[in-house]
């Protein structure tokens, strides 16, 4: 009798544990896409522990809602200004500029730098495909080896792609468990940096001193997205200036939280949300990087069409994340498992990252890890009520967990070794450790930071 009043009251976390396990199976085994089988699970989660079929639905409708009306914009509008930056050459001069530097050590902290800028507004595949000719090309005619810059770029790449909105990543974590963007900035551009200082450039100098830094046979016919041959060549210092104009922008939001009433606040809370802040820099791009030819044009106006492609799944998928995390808010799960995370000691911090891990090892998609382990983390950090700052950091350490491990269920781990031309051993050793430097010195920059918060 004990057993069954027992399997009763935790009939909700039973049939969330069933969930996942079936969320695995679906994404592993069958290949079935990420926003069917979180969908489908949800609906499974929701009927299991014990919702009427209405209400299951409902729950569904009000999660992918509420989680879309923010994400789909930010995202959307993310896109587009990636796509003009890409369009317009910013990113290639940007990195072209590099190549005149007389230090290679030099240039990998410099490319490493402009990984982390480029992967802000771009998909961490498109911008590698964008830079990587550049960076074959400068270690070709230095003699190096094409890794020795190419894993500062990846690593700047990855780190951007988790740590910085407004990538689609640490935008549906913030989302999920209710953290600030602008806070989520800060600490992910301090957590950011010391991980990709110690993943990319040294890491690479490890290597090159005990000559395990792989040769490869890099490929230097790489599909272009579009051909920039006729199309004036912008300013550099133009795409910093715009790269990190949002990010700046929303950070002036966050902080008109602690000014007094009056003009000044009104104004920075306008311009700071993140719907205004992309959408000044999508103007501001437009405006300072105006194609002057017809083809020009052309090529910027397909991208610009073309932004949205690759968008769509990321939008759908993080819709059903929030379904999920709905789900085991309104059942009853949600609360059983911060509980028991409690009751082991795992507080929101610990509970995120090590659930990230698990996803990112079991499933490959980083994007996914960090979805469904925020919708998982949400109820504890509920539960733990903190602070603004502090929700931003365990947004970053669920980010940290997510970049881990890049191996051979990830698509990038087969990007990069085609690019650089090196076998999947080969690949291994390099940026699936990079990938892992990354995450543990992010999950390490994290503590010291939730740490900090508390003396203070």
């Amino acid at each position: 009798m004990e057993l069954t009043e027992a399997l009763l009251v935790y009939r909700p976390l039973l049939a969330t544990g069933f969930g996942i396990a079936a969320l695995l199976a679906l994404i592993l085994r069958a290949r079935m896409n990420a926003f069917a089988a979180l969908l489908l699970v949800s609906i499974f989660s929701a009927l299991a522990a014990g919702m009427a079929p209405e209400q299951a639905f409902d729950t569904l409708a009000k999660g992918l809602g509420g989680t879309l009306g923010f994400i789909a914009t930010v995202i959307g509008l993310g896109a587009l200004f990636g796509a003009i930056l890409q369009a317009s050459g910013a990113l290639d001069a940007l990195a072209s500029k590099l190549s005149t530097s007389s230090s290679f050590k030099t240039n990998q902290w410099k490319i490493a730098s402009i990984g982390l800028l480029a992967s802000t507004p771009v998909f961490f595949d498109v911008a590698l495909i964008i830079l990587a000719p550049l960076i074959l090309t400068m270690a070709h005619d230095r003699l190096k080896p094409a890794m020795s810059l190419g894993l500062p770029l990846m690593a700047g790449l990855a780190v951007g792609h988790a740590f910085l909105p407004p990538t689609p990543g640490p935008i549906a974590i913030a989302e999920l468990i209710g953290a600030d963007l602008g806070w989520v900035i800060l600490f992910g551009a301090i957590t950011g940096c010391v991980a990709l200082a110690v993943s990319g450039p040294l890491f690479a100098a490890f290597l090159e001193q005990r000559n395990r830094m792989p040769i490869g046979n890099p490929a230097f016919e790489l599909d272009e997205t579009s051909n920039h041959t006729t199309r004036p060549i912008p300013q550099p210092e133009r795409a910093i200036f715009l790269i990190t104009l949002p990010l700046v922008l929303i950070l002036l939001g966050t902080l008109a939280g602690i000014l007094p009433d009056g003009p000044i606040k009104y104004v920075l809370e306008i311009i700071g949300h993140p719907f205004s802040a992309l959408l000044i820099a999508c103007g501001a791009s437009w405006l300072l990087l105006d194609p002057k030819t017809v083809q020009s044009r052309k090529l910027m106006s397909d991208a610009m069409a073309r932004a949205f492609e690759p968008t769509g799944a990321v939008i759908l998928v993080t819709g059903a994340g929030g379904a999920f995390k709905q789900v085991l808010v309104d059942t009853g799960a949600g609360e059983q498992i911060a509980n028991a995370a409690l009751g082991l000691g795992f507080g929101p911090l610990l509970a995120g990252y090590v659930l990230a891990v698990i996803l990112r090892l079991a499933q490959g998609s980083s994007t996914v890890a960090m979805i469904t382990s925020a919708g998982l983390t949400a109820p504890i950090v509920a539960m733990a009520d903190l602070s603004a700052p502090q929700l931003g950091i365990v947004a970053i350490a669920i980010a940290a967990g997510a970049t881990t491990g890049s191996h051979v269920n990830d698509s990038g781990f087969w990007l990069v070794g085609r690019i650089f031309g090196i076998t999947p051993g080969e690949t291994l050793r390099t940026w699936t450790v990079s990938t892992t430097l990354i995450s543990v010195v992010g999950f390490l920059m994290c503590l010291i930071l939730y740490a900090a918060l508390a003396l203070f």
